[in-house]
């Protein structure tokens, strides 16, 4: 070996040997001031161009969630290697910094030195591409992954499945799940997710059912792919059965299911959630505690949803917002108005979810002044711009209060296109003041958004009923009957067992449904015999 050899291999142990001498601290290090420090003593050894100690700064930047100091840091770098590449566009994929992943990827694929990208690379570029919700980009970047490999490897194929199926291309999705050499469980609960969100629960199901193993991301999934869809047995179905397989419910999966109970008014369920979470302490967590209080109001147990609120430790917008909204479906209306005073004063800044509450308290109680003041203070105090929800609770609250021409004018000066809820709320309010004139006008508009409204028709022929219109009802009646419109039966829902059963009017599908029949017209009976009796009473005793 010549000096000069010598000479070299001596100065790269020593480099080696102070690049190590950094590696403690720097694993250590959980603030940016602390790396700076530490970066301010690499540039004095004259270190600054080590691809190791960059890499190992650019992982502290990506933990700490500094961005600009990580560009900093790889911007120095005069060549940059494959590691420290990998390094920042991990450090840009793990902080939603889509787009300049992308432009790193890019550039090493330009670099001059030829640094190919491999299978630490891909999984975060393909993140990015998901991230932005790219589908052409995603489909280059797999066209990069199948002209550099790896041919196989099951985390960036998962990340393929996630880019796929958030971009809704279920097709390539699927390809990239059959070609795989490994489908783990992520793989399956990426193709689960992909069709629940779709609302494909019939797909969703049949991959569940097919799956070799299940966790409890995969029960989870199916809970919140019912519930969002409308499915909400299903979901407490799922719920069942997941606690039967012997899987503890999480927090999340506790949260997804809570609609469900809200909308089926599971109570039962919902109080044993209630007592599972209080057990393993959930309840310190605000977000489950608000689906709490949610689910208390919607099945009418607003005095729980109350305890539970004034016992939580933090409140957060969503805590307030959903409290002074249950207060107001409640007819509380008094009492959502001073809990949103209570709000103010604990200087907590409202949303639009509160203000919907608010205007909904007052559309109740029939609070015009209040209602209008409310309203204008969203854009006047709080910069919030009302939505059709918003403008649906202000034309009810008008048309309540006999106010049908302020109404009318509200709708056609609304900056959204009304709605079908909105023209029905005026109709509503039209029947209740006898206005034929904005009745018509508001019928008009409904059956344009939808034809097929029953409730319309129905509830134009009552108003002209009340008129003494007679012809005019018959010929709405007729109008039905040649549009062949059918009105939706009405649905019930009671709990029995912690099972949830749906009554359906005119449906004789139930199990036992001739005796539920018997017993209903049993009672109905017994009902007009006491009501002859009442009158008998009170003609003999002078009472009528």
């Amino acid at each position: 070996m010549t000096k000069s050899s010598m000479r070299t291999t001596t100065a790269q142990t020593i480099i080696r040997e102070l690049e190590n001498h950094f590696v403690p601290s720097l694993r250590n290090c959980g603030k940016i001031g602390e790396l700076k420090k530490i970066h301010a003593n690499i540039v004095k050894l004259s270190l600054s161009q080590s691809n190791f100690l960059v890499t190992k700064m650019l992982d502290v930047c990506d933990n700490c969630g500094d961005i600009d100091y990580a560009t900093l840091l790889f911007e120095q770098l005069v060549e940059p290697n494959a590691f420290s590449y990998n390094a920042i566009i991990r450090t840009y994929a793990h902080n939603h910094a889509y787009n300049l992943a992308i432009t790193q990827f890019k550039q090493m694929l330009r670099a001059q030195n030829h640094i190919l990208p491999d299978k630490f690379t891909f999984p975060f570029v393909i993140k990015s591409s998901a991230g932005l919700l790219s589908h052409p980009l995603g489909q280059q970047i797999h066209a990069q992954l199948c002209k550099f490999g790896p041919e196989s490897h099951s985390i960036t194929e998962n990340a393929l499945i996630d880019m796929y199926t958030k971009c809704d291309d279920l097709t390539n999705a699927h390809k990239v799940f059959e070609q795989m050499t490994n489908q783990d469980v992520f793989s399956w609960n990426g193709l689960i997710y992909g069709h629940a969100r779709l609302g494909q629960m019939e797909r969703a199901r049949t991959l569940f059912d097919g799956m070799p193993c299940r966790t409890i991301v995969s029960w989870t999934t199916m809970i919140t792919g019912y519930a969002r869809n409308g499915c909400y047995a299903d979901a407490l179905d799922i719920f069942r059965k997941m606690q039967v397989a012997g899987i503890e419910p999480d927090e999340i999966s506790l949260i997804s299911v809570l609609p469900a109970c809200s909308q089926l008014g599971a109570l039962e369920v919902g109080r044993w959630i209630h007592l599972y979470s209080d057990k393993n302490g959930f309840l310190q967590k605000t977000n489950i505690s608000n689906a709490l209080i949610e689910m208390y109001s919607k099945c009418g147990c607003i005095d729980e949803a109350r305890n539970l609120f004034d016992e939580l430790a933090h409140r957060d917008v969503i805590s307030w917002s959903t409290m002074i909204g249950a207060l107001a479906n409640h007819g509380k209306a008094h009492e959502a108005i001073e809990l949103f005073q209570d709000m103010q004063k604990a200087l907590v800044f409202p949303n639009k979810i509160t203000f919907l509450g608010i205007l909904t308290a007052c559309t109740h109680a029939g609070l015009l002044n209040e209602g209008l003041k409310y309203f204008d203070s969203m854009r006047e105090n709080y910069n919030i711009e009302p939505e059709i929800e918003h403008y649906g609770c202000l034309v009810d609250l008008l048309g309540r209060c006999g106010r049908l021409d302020k109404a009318l004018d509200t709708i056609l000066k609304m900056p959204i296109e009304p709605d079908s809820r909105i023209w029905g709320s005026l109709l509503s309010s039209c029947r209740t003041h006898k206005n034929l004139e904005i009745a018509i006008i508001a019928m008009e508009h409904h059956l344009e958004l939808e034809p097929d409204a029953s409730g319309s028709y129905v509830m134009l022929a009552n108003i002209y009923a009340e008129l003494g219109k007679w012809e005019d009802v018959s010929s709405i009646r007729k109008a039905i009957r040649s549009k062949r419109i059918k009105k939706t039966p009405g649905c019930s829902l009671i709990e029995i067992d912690n099972l949830v059963q749906e009554f359906l009017s005119d449906d004789y599908s139930k199990p036992f449904a001739q005796e539920i029949y018997g017993v209903l017209e049993l009672l109905a009976w017994h009902q007009n015999r006491t009501s002859d009796l009442v009158e008998f009473l009170q003609e003999d005793t002078g009472l009528a």
